[in-house]
């Protein structure tokens, strides 16, 4: 009796119940060694746990087995799968029998009911600036802020923030995946190797209004494949420097820029603009631009733009996390070197998905700035991260076979090979280890099927992928300027 699952012993307590109702609950209970209370209840008509879950979920018990097998799987080769890559594979597998998509929360729940999976995330945090917080300082430069603003009539649509933040064309951002439970490491990602360098200088108003930025790329000609595809709106500026960084003079180019861009909707008489005190951003050049096109440049405080700048409270990371998403489907479709032609559609894609009016409100209201609310900054310095304790993995020994849904072609044999021992010393016994069996042969053959489902959807855009590469791969490399900026 011992060698069936519980849920057999559960039927079996059953069958003899209705074949001699005068049978003490209890003592069958004892017998069939499960639970007085659960015999109890499925006796009076409560259902089982897999027919209670195919009533609650779009998804078959094998189909979610599938799942959470193909996550290990991605896992296992270093493509942790993100939330939305779940659901996708979810939706993949309910479009095949015309079902419903899954809902916004089935994700978050399907992690809860597996133990092997769980979600994790990292976030680096810089200690140096942590040590160098001073709440009087921030005090004074909310109080600068609101001085100014008053004192120029600075409407939200004419205070701007404006920063500059660094790319490596194939590199990929710490990101939340979904991967084993049991797992002590953090996993890792597959990434492209290139680690080309290429500067976005971005700038946002109160408002929710986006300047459209202006990239700095390595390299000394324009060529023609990068503005051919459309990836690069006519409103971007595109400069090419020796190594992608920007240099003395890229301050001032940026600042002609946001003039032409703003000017048009500018409703005071001033602009302001805040900005860290970069030499490239603050010089004499940079100033008397300002002075003569009245826009007010305001320095944040030294080591505070991790709280004080709205572009790095809310819209940077945000901005790395959607093109690393970008980047890393690439590198799943075998793209291991990312260029200039690779990289402006992605970036493009993962700008446009970021730099919305809620995003750049929420960043204002994140960094104290619009409603001015200075004591919002300051209560989040006492922030400090904790290092959870890894979890030992225990030493498990090898067990000989028992019956369960084999997962390996080794597995089905061994399942196979049980089945028939068990058939072979069946003599008026009950057949039920027998039938549980099959079944779990069966459910092996239905969620290959479903991996099969899975893999195709992989491939499918894989293949897509690799036909947008292709296409502009073999787009004609006409040089259209020889350095500096492009407008």
């Amino acid at each position: 009796m011992s060698d069936l699952d519980y849920e057999s012993r559960v039927i079996l307590a059953m069958n003899a119940k209705r074949k001699n109702p005068k049978l003490n609950v209890r003592h069958l209970a004892k017998q069939f060694s499960i639970s007085r209370t659960t015999l109890q209840a499925r006796i009076t008509g409560r259902p089982s746990k897999t027919d209670t879950h195919s009533s609650q979920s779009n998804l078959t018990m094998a189909e979610e087995d599938a799942i959470v097998q193909y996550i290990l799987q991605l896992d296992s080769r270093g493509f942790s799968p993100r939330k939305a890559d779940v659901e996708d594979m979810a939706n993949l597998l309910l479009l095949k029998r015309d079902a419903r998509r899954v809902g916004k929360c089935w994700t978050d729940r399907f992690i809860a009911r597996y133990s092997e999976l769980c979600t994790r995330f990292s976030r680096p945090y810089d200690y140096q600036r942590a040590l160098q917080e001073d709440p009087d300082v921030l005090r004074a430069w909310f109080r600068l802020v609101a001085n100014m603003r008053a004192k120029y009539a600075i409407q939200d649509s004419d205070f701007y923030n404006f920063d500059e933040t660094g790319f490596m064309m194939g590199m990929i951002r710490a990101r939340m995946v979904i991967t084993r439970s049991d797992r002590i490491n953090r996993p890792k990602a597959v990434q492209p190797g290139n680690r080309e360098w290429v500067t976005a200088i971005c700038a946002v108003a109160a408002d929710g209004h986006t300047v459209p930025p202006f990239l700095c790329v390595a390299g000394r000609f324009h060529l023609a494949a990068w503005y051919s595809g459309g990836h690069i709106p006519s409103s971007w500026v595109v400069k090419t420097t020796s190594n992608g960084w920007t240099d003395h003079g890229t301050g001032l180019e940026w600042l002609k820029h946001f003039d032409q861009q703003t000017k048009a909707r500018q409703k005071g008489e001033y602009r302001m603009l805040v900005l860290d005190g970069h030499e490239s951003h603050i010089n004499a050049e940079f100033n008397e631009y300002c002075k003569a096109n009245k826009i007010i440049p305001l320095c944040l405080p030294s080591h505070s733009s991790h709280l004080t700048q709205p572009l790095d409270v809310g819209i940077f990371s945000l901005l790395k996390k959607a093109y690393g998403s970008q980047i890393s489907f690439l590198a799943r479709a075998n793209i291991t070197h990312i260029t200039k032609d690779d990289f402006f559609p992605a970036f493009r894609a993962a700008f446009e998905l970021v730099f919305t009016e809620k995003n750049i409100k929420s960043s204002f209201h994140g960094a104290g700035l619009v409603p001015l609310n200075p004591e919002a900054v300051i209560s989040r310095l006492d922030v400090r991260l904790r290092t959870p304790t890894s979890p030992e993995t225990p030493d498990v020994l090898p067990l000989p076979w028992v019956s369960k849904t084999p997962r390996t072609a080794t597995e089905a044999l061994s399942q196979s090979t049980l089945i028939k021992d068990r058939v072979s010393k069946h003599q008026g016994s009950s057949p039920t280890p027998i039938l549980a069996s099959v079944d779990q042969l069966a459910k092996a053959t239905v969620t290959i099927n479903h991996r099969l489902t899975l893999l195709t959807g992989e491939i499918k855009a894989l293949r897509e992928a690799n036909e947008a590469l292709s296409k502009r791969r073999r787009a004609k490399r006409t040089r259209l300027q020889d350095s500096g900026p492009l407008t």
